[in-house]
């Protein structure tokens, strides 16, 4: 499917590297979706059985990435009062052996716990060998202290699987349908395959020949890696991820995720992780979103918030064509041919005269900072020019304001006023912001030399 309002020369772009990333890569199919403004404008594919291409429909299986689709629902029950990403695992999934490790580590992978089951490969071995959660742990769960370091973990993420079952009484698939994918409309994602579905392959890395890869339901390992989708489902999702929908989840909660929690040593690169999102670097911006692997199966998604693009690519091969990058490359495609149209400027509807009095140039110390009106209250306050500390900000409906992002995320914004209304100098998590470099007139903290600024004689 493709849509008109991409250019053809940008259509024809795309569909050169993905054809490039499965011919090179020797993947017997690989499919691609590119979201932008929150619509589908198009997918492709590539395939090695003449005549017969699947669409974006077709199911292939996306590994890891569902760990997002868990993550989202421990997001939830953290919105609903259930639990806090704070509480230690033992207050709501007890006797596990590793309860001391918080929610939070669990879903930024900062737990500790060994990146993959003991005994045989749990991707390619029956759930049956796994039935507790014990013989999915072992009998040395931890690698590193919990809490201290980025180590990708799938048990983690089977703990929070059974964590969602033990808050909600449901199985984990049960839950995430209601919760998640019914009301997204992600009909096509599933944990068993739904025909149409691609078959996985291994591909022999000295000859072009295949060996089909064995299928297994993981069991208890499912919140880690179990779920089928389609392109068409996961750009959804994409949407999803980046507007967030208050049917399942608000925008300020799925913000939260993609949020960098930990570093992500890789060796080759490094990342940070959010909660259930990766985080990378790209061209000034981030991408935000997940990679996925199971044998015979290749995956990525992922958002770009700057450009408003999302991208994903699936493959049926165990290894070959590098989807994460080729993901990557469908954004940067689109966001160079066809560079974003900017909204047009609209003054605000209306505007509080005691907030407008508190825009334009502040001084912390000798810096000289602005802050600036936005759309909904919001304010930002950064540097007048140059790098430096800077964090929009958002109204708590009291006269203050909570920062978002940058170095005040989290801290509270307030303008202080004297007893004759007047505005004596914004506090900022202790900083003092005067009209003036150093107002006499201010509480600095330290005071003021009475003699005032002087030259040197």
């Amino acid at each position: 499917m493709t849509n008109e309002e991409l250019l053809p020369s940008t259509r024809r772009a795309l569909l050169h590297r993905i054809a490039t990333a499965q011919a090179e890569g020797r993947a017997p199919s690989l499919v691609a979706a590119v979201v932008r403004g929150g619509e589908l404008v198009w997918t492709g594919a590539r395939t090695s059985v003449d005549g017969h291409a699947p669409d974006e429909n077709v199911q292939y299986r996306i590994g890891s990435i569902t760990k997002t689709f868990t993550a989202v629902l421990v997001m939830r029950l953290r919105d609903e009062g259930l639990l806090d990403l704070s509480d230690p695992l033992e207050k709501h999934l007890p006797d596990t052996g590793v309860g001391e490790v918080t929610i939070a580590d669990l879903l930024a992978h900062r737990g500790g716990l060994a990146a993959e089951t003991p005994g045989e490969w749990w991707e390619r071995s029956p759930a049956s060998l796994r039935p507790e959660l014990r013989d999915v742990l072992g009998e040395e769960p931890f690698k590193h202290p919990a809490g201290r370091r980025f180590h990708y973990s799938n048990p983690g993420y089977t703990l929070l699987g059974s964590l969602i079952e033990a808050l909600r009484g449901a199985p984990w698939e049960d839950v995430l349908r209601r919760e998640v994918l019914e009301p997204l409309g992600l009909h096509r994602t599933s944990g068993q395959p739904m025909a149409p579905h691609a078959g996985g392959w291994a591909v022999h890395p000295w000859a072009d020949v295949l060996l089909p890869e064995p299928l297994e339901d993981l069991g208890l390992m499912a919140p880690a890696g179990q779920l089928w989708s389609t392109s068409a489902d996961l750009a959804r999702f994409a949407v999803f991820l980046m507007r967030g929908d208050d049917r399942v989840l608000c925008a300020d909660s799925v913000r939260e995720m993609r949020m960098p929690a930990a570093v992500a040593d890789f060796g080759d690169a490094e990342q940070t992780y959010g909660f259930g999102l990766g985080i990378v670097r790209y061209d000034g911006g981030a991408l935000v979103g997940h990679t996925g692997s199971l044998p015979g199966f290749l995956a990525s998604l992922w958002t770009c918030e700057e450009e408003d693009i999302a991208t994903v690519v699936l493959a049926n091969c165990t290894s070959g064509p590098a989807v994460a990058t080729v993901a990557a490359e469908l954004v940067r495609i689109v966001a160079e041919a066809e560079p974003r149209i900017p909204e047009p400027w609209r003054p605000l509807p209306d505007v509080d005269p005691s907030l407008l009095e508190l825009v334009g140039p502040w001084y912390w110390g000798t810096s000289v900072q602005a802050l600036r009106l936005a759309a909904g209250g919001e304010v930002r306050l950064g540097p007048l020019a140059g790098g430096g500390r800077g964090s929009r900000f958002r109204p708590n409906g009291d006269g203050t304001w909570t920062g978002l992002d940058g170095y005040y995320a989290g801290e509270r914004l307030r303008a202080v006023r004297r007893a004759d209304g007047t505005v004596s100098h914004l506090d900022l998590g202790s900083f003092v912001f005067t009209r003036e470099p150093y107002d006499k007139n201010a509480p600095v903290p330290g005071g003021v030399d009475p003699a005032g600024w002087r030259g040197l004689a």
